[in-house]
Order: structure tokens, then sequence, then C-alpha cells
């Protein structure tokens, strides 16, 4: 039996749209990361950037469940000494809720160029309105 192996002439890439509203967190995120990732497709090789584009929207309605409003925090470095910066995620769903939606499903992709590649098909949006309807996205099933 013969295995098949995709390359990026013979990707098909798809267009779908993911309602964010009411849904945690990491369940969107490890879902988003999958289809963009392209394991939802039988031609998935895992070498090969064979995922779909992705647009998430009404990122600021993303639930945390329990008390991760108060106790988890967004960390980074500015690069300077002592540059250790934390944010709430209180404060980051208030402010920038499509950051913390982008960092989450971030996490959940490779961490090589393969991962870097994948993360530029992820289109976020604070709102209900997203400026993607040209490519006919189709929603996405999460559950």
């Amino acid at each position: 039996m013969k295995t098949y192996m995709a390359n990026a002439q013979t990707v098909e890439r798809k267009w779908y749209v993911v309602d964010a509203d009411g849904i945690p967190l990491g369940r969107l995120a490890s879902k988003v990361a999958s289809v963009l990732r392209g394991k939802n497709k039988p031609t998935f090789t895992p070498n090969v950037d064979a995922g779909d584009y992705v647009i998430v929207i009404n990122s600021d309605k993303v639930v945390l469940t329990g008390k991760k409003l108060e106790n988890k925090f967004y960390r980074y470095h500015t690069g300077y000494i002592g540059g250790l910066k934390e944010i709430s995620y209180g404060k980051m769903m208030a402010e920038r809720s499509d950051l913390a939606v982008y960092e989450a499903v971030r996490g959940m992709l490779p961490k090589n160029s393969l991962g870097r590649q994948m993360i530029k098909k992820l289109k976020i949006f604070k709102g209900a309105e997203h400026n993607h309807a040209a490519q006919k996205p189709e929603p996405l099933k999460l559950f």
C-alpha cells in the first residue's frame, strides 16, 4: 500500500470562519490550531503546511473558566535587563482579546519555521464583522 505525501503544489486550501462567542479559550485554540496545521484533512503530512485559513470573529466574547481571569498571566520580555512584563488575563481580555486568542493558538503550533508559516493563516477580529467575505469562508463546526 502506498503512502500519500502532500507537497506545496498539491495542497488545496479552504477558508473557515469560527464564532468564538461563549467558547472557552483553550478549546477554541486547540481546534483552530488543528485546522491551521491540516490535521482535519485525510492528506495530512507532518512536514508540509497543508492547513486551511481560519477567521476567528467575536474574540472579545471568549470565555476563561475558573479563576483564570485573576490568576493567569501573560508574560513577555522586552529584551532589556529586568524587562519581564506580565499582564493578567482579565486586563488582557478587556483590552487585547485578539492577542490572547493569537497567543493561545500560537502556543499549540510547532515551534519552528513551519509553525511560523501556519500562524500567518490565522485572522482574528474582535467584533462580528470581518473583511474576508470575498474568500467565501465556510462556518467551522467546533463541537
